[in-house]
């Protein structure tokens, strides 16, 4: 089993959970109607609908949070059965998301929210994986 690409993997689950728990809490919660699993309440010039989009778009970052973290974790389980190339262009593309994510959330934050850090660190260890393997 490959180590760095276990913990990206496990990193992509715990990143995504983080995502969706604390959006709730901290974001949601308060913009969410009386048994509402959307949020409904509007305090700003957003319309219902752009509100509920995004929210709905908040929660598929973490679905696919988990989707990556799921190919890593089975790629790791496999290894010896897939091939070379295949191997090298999941985990280079997955690094070159993480990367350009983390720089985006940097970015788009001003490096003040700690996303960036976990999402650099999956694409460092994809990154790692990918040059032991060439």
């Amino acid at each position: 089993m490959n180590q760095y690409l276990w913990v990206a993997g496990l990193l992509c689950f715990i990143l995504g959970l983080m995502h969706s728990i604390l959006g709730e809490v901290l974001i949601f919660r308060k913009k969410k109607g009386h048994k509402k699993i959307a949020p409904t309440i509007i305090t700003s010039d957003l319309k219902e609908r752009h509100l509920r989009i995004i929210w709905a778009t908040w929660h598929l970052a973490s679905f696919f949070g988990w989707c990556i973290g799921a190919l890593l974790l089975k790629i790791t389980m496999k290894q010896t059965e897939l091939s070379a190339d295949f191997m090298q262009f999941i985990t280079i593309t997955i690094t070159i998301t993480m990367f350009c994510s983390s720089f985006l959330v940097f970015i788009g934050t001003k490096g003040k929210h700690p996303g960036w850090i976990v999402l650099l660190s999956i694409g460092a260890l994809t990154l790692l994986e990918f040059l032991n393997s060439i």
